[in-house]
């Protein structure tokens, strides 16, 4: 059951702190090469790297937007970056979304997010979850690596699906 909620705080996170479609601004897109993105909250710290594209953002925004049904998604230039906020429905959870974006997008970003998860099968509720994700150019991609892949913590490579060229 803990997994669930990790990765359910990490969708409504994804969902709270993406460039969402719906929403009137949208974010920069990040420069290409290796990121490494530092995920801490109270149910786990991961770092994982992603090796990105011009491609590779948009493709992850658009595989977001399939995670659930959002009545609100909002994204608000702020003097210090942007602003976030999200109502959306995960099967059977609600997940409600705030958070900032700040950073250059070319070296770094640092995403802050509490989502509020209610509707969680055997879960007392509601369940609030905070997250600050981190993200830090590397470098350029590394030899054999394809833009959209994933590189967790054990070595192992997720493969994204190829953006449409």
């Amino acid at each position: 059951m803990r997994h669930t909620i990790v990765r359910l705080s990490l969708g409504a996170a994804m969902l709270a702190g993406s460039g969402l479609a719906m929403a009137a601004e949208t974010l920069p897109a990040r420069k290409a090469g290796l990121w490494e993105s530092k995920t801490t909250s109270a149910d786990a710290n991961v770092t994982a790297r992603q090796c990105i594209d011009e491609k590779t953002d948009q493709l992850a925004e658009s595989t977001l937007g399939g995670l659930g049904t959002c009545s609100k998604r909002a994204l608000v230039k702020t003097s210090t970056g942007y602003a976030t906020e999200s109502d959306c429905k995960i099967g059977p959870i609600s997940a409600s979304g705030k958070g900032t974006i700040t950073g250059d997008f070319n070296s770094r970003i640092r995403i802050e997010t509490t989502s509020v998860l209610t509707g969680i099968p055997n879960t007392k509720e509601p369940v609030t979850k905070s997250m600050v994700i981190e993200a830090t150019w590397l470098g350029p991609c590394e030899k054999g690596q394809s833009p959209g892949d994933i590189i967790l913590p054990d070595g192992k490579v997720v493969k994204m699906p190829v953006a449409p060229r």
